[in-house]
């Protein structure tokens, strides 16, 4: 088989440089947030700003207050499980194989209301947003299971939220401030 030249011999066209960034399974970065655990596998900064993508694992009980991105959507896979959220004051339950897109500006959160922990991939768009768990976040302890946070724990995070990356708003219910979601 012949190859046909794609430039005139100069230098090699630019779709022919590596650029792909591969993140082999249980590589990412992992922190803990007030319960869940999220490995960011592509933060913004390895995908030149485009998307940060952020593989999760939410206990019962878990998922993160109310809130609105003003920079950004986001974007989840349910891989198991299943995940109530918050669309802006309705609520849906997400199974497993469900796709929920989140325009920027939408108040949205998501609960797992089951006994069972769910799984899941969050995206941003541009990405940015997994900036607040990365630097806000606890770094796991081996041997331990991640706690809920008490409200104080999340309000010190304050300063990351106006950040243009992250560009976050808090927007609680009620039951937000209680603690971690009872269960059915």
């Amino acid at each position: 088989m012949s190859s046909i030249p794609l430039t005139d011999g100069a230098e090699t066209a630019d779709y022919y440089r590596p650029r792909v960034l591969h993140v082999p399974a249980g590589k990412g970065v992992v922190k803990w947030m007030s319960g869940d655990v999220y490995e960011t596998m592509a933060p913004a900064e390895s995908t030149d700003g485009a998307v940060g993508l952020t593989v999760c694992w939410v206990p019962p009980g878990g998922g993160p207050i109310a809130h609105v991105h003003r920079a950004a959507d986001e974007s989840f896979y349910v891989i198991s499980g299943a995940l109530e959220f918050l669309n802006g004051d309705q609520i849906f339950v997400a199974n497993a194989g469900d796709f929920v897109f989140v325009p920027r500006g939408t108040r949205h959160r998501f609960r797992n209301r089951t006994g069972e922990q769910a799984h899941m991939v969050s995206f941003f768009t541009p990405g940015g947003g997994e900036g607040l768990w990365l630097e806000g976040g606890d770094d796991p302890v081996p041997g331990e299971k991640p706690e809920f946070w008490p409200s104080e724990r999340g309000l010190a995070l304050g300063p990351l939220l106006g950040r243009k990356e992250i560009d976050m708003v808090i927007l609680p219910e009620e039951a937000d401030l209680q603690g971690p979601a009872d269960k059915p």
